[in-house]
């Protein structure tokens, strides 16, 4: 499975790297691998997160299908 570090996830979400540390210590975001002082994203865990967060208005993600 291929693993993506804290630099290529923020470029990939078009955010700052401190933006995805800051979620690490709050525990929000994406699940993810540390291996030392490395960190890894999981390419398939993130793809299962974005699909969480879509949304069909500005009240937050879609509870369920078909809603």
């Amino acid at each position: 499975m291929p693993k993506l570090t804290q630099d290529q996830l923020a470029e990939r979400w078009h955010m700052s790297p401190r933006t995805l540390e800051q979620w690490r210590w709050l525990g929000k975001g994406p699940k993810f691998l540390k291996i030392g002082a490395r960190v890894l994203y999981d390419e398939s865990v993130i793809e299962a997160y974005e699909e969480a967060q879509i949304c069909q208005n500005t009240c937050g993600p879609i509870s369920g299908e078909g809603v």
